[in-house]
């Protein structure tokens, strides 16, 4: 297969600025040198490459929509298109980046004091330090209202017992953000590695996000100071705003995976010939499952950048990211199938990517989120009438 040089169709370039073509190239340079060669091993050996975290930090990509404290300063539009370029990769490595940023940074930033931003921030944005967002716990997950992780005042300090799961970096990270559930409402605490009662463990038999490191947490009389607590978050309020900054970077990447996918598919299609000595490209079905699928990137291309124009104008709403993150990792899903289809056996194969894509866009339809309860955000939106219970 040849080099990736972009999915097209309709002319989107033109709606990109030179800025933001030139952070796109930069990011789909870094993934073609640096992840390309070495995807496949980690994959297969549940491992993610950690090397690659500095340069990830000096390219900008940690907290790259997030201004001050060293990092980038980028526009929503130019994250985004980090974020496709960084799941063209792999999923792990856009969910490391997203969870550093959206989920860690963000929060610290929007939500912290001026003494956990500027301890916290520098280094996360340089990856010196790796962090990590516990929200989610064995019994709830998509109801956080439920949730069970207690924080107890006692004295100048918190003590906090419970126990998180299904948490992207676990294990890697020198600082958690968990979320519990205090008398005046859920709060969220920077916890550190190392810190007495804090232990993690990570999640062994994925057959999905193999490159990404998937770790639980527990709790068990955590003892932290006041000062460990972010001051301006109180109630669901503030971890459902990271998870939207983490959604928005969501939508964006699965067109990275859907990308890959096509390519790769395409590429195959014109040089693996069947009957007669034909490629098999130039047979109708063929090219109905092509025509299909750049179709759908297209939309989904359509969709992402407004989506960054309209955030970075201050005008985006949960909702519109609900719809986002729905679309788009349906459309990657159906993407990964179609292709994998038209590469018969060899498409289960790791010497191409779509199987790994595929499998990846499974979790990715579930977390942050799942397919569901965005379709019932959608719905809520459309009819005022919510239908969660």
């Amino acid at each position: 297969m040849t080099r990736f040089s972009g999915v097209d169709y309709f002319l989107i370039d033109s709606l990109l600025s030179e800025q933001e073509r030139l952070v796109r190239q930069t990011a789909r340079q870094f993934v073609e040198d640096r992840v390309i060669p070495i995807v496949r091993d980690c994959f297969r050996e549940g491992r993610f490459p950690k090397d690659l975290i500095p340069e990830m930090g000096r390219l900008g990509f940690l907290g790259a929509n997030l201004e001050g404290y060293g990092c980038a300063g980028m526009s929503n539009v130019e994250y985004g298109l980090v974020m496709q370029e960084l799941e063209r990769g792999d999923a792990g490595l856009r969910s490391f980046a997203s969870v550093q940023g959206a989920l860690v940074m963000y929060p610290i930033l929007t939500y912290g004091s001026d003494e956990q931003k500027s301890r916290w921030l520098p280094k996360l944005q340089s990856g010196e330090a790796i962090g990590c967002f516990g929200l989610t716990e064995p019994g709830f997950g998509s109801n956080p209202a439920g949730m069970q992780t207690r924080a107890r005042k006692d004295g100048g300090d918190w003590i906090l017992n419970g126990e998180k799961t299904w948490i992207t970096n676990g294990t890697m990270a020198d600082v958690a953000i968990i979320w519990a559930r205090a008398e005046e409402g859920i709060r969220g605490f920077l916890v550190e590695k190392g810190t007495r009662g804090f232990t993690s463990s990570d999640i062994h038999g994925k057959m999905s996000m193999r490159m990404s490191v998937t770790s639980s947490l527990a709790l068990s009389d955590v003892r932290v100071p006041n000062s460990a607590m972010l001051p301006c978050a109180k109630g669901l309020k503030g971890p459902l705003g990271c998870l939207t900054q983490a959604r928005y970077g969501i939508g964006w990447g699965v067109v990275g995976s859907a990308m890959d996918c096509y390519e790769t598919a395409r590429q195959y299609s014109i040089l693996r010939k069947q009957f007669d000595d034909k490629p098999i490209a130039s047979h109708q079905l063929v090219q109905e499952k092509l025509a299909d699928m750049i179709t759908e990137i297209t939309k989904a291309q359509l969709l992402a950048l407004h989506a960054g124009r309209i955030k970075d104008q201050g005008k985006i709403e949960p909702h519109h990211i609900s719809m986002l993150k729905r679309n788009n990792v349906r459309m990657a899903l159906d993407c990964a199938r179609q292709s994998r289809d038209l590469l018969g056996g060899n498409g289960i194969v790791d010497e191409y990517p779509i199987m790994r894509h595929m499998c990846n866009l499974e979790t990715v339809k579930t977390y942050e989120g799942t397919d569901h309860i965005h379709t019932l955000v959608i719905g809520e939106r459309v009819t005022g009438i919510a239908a969660y219970k």
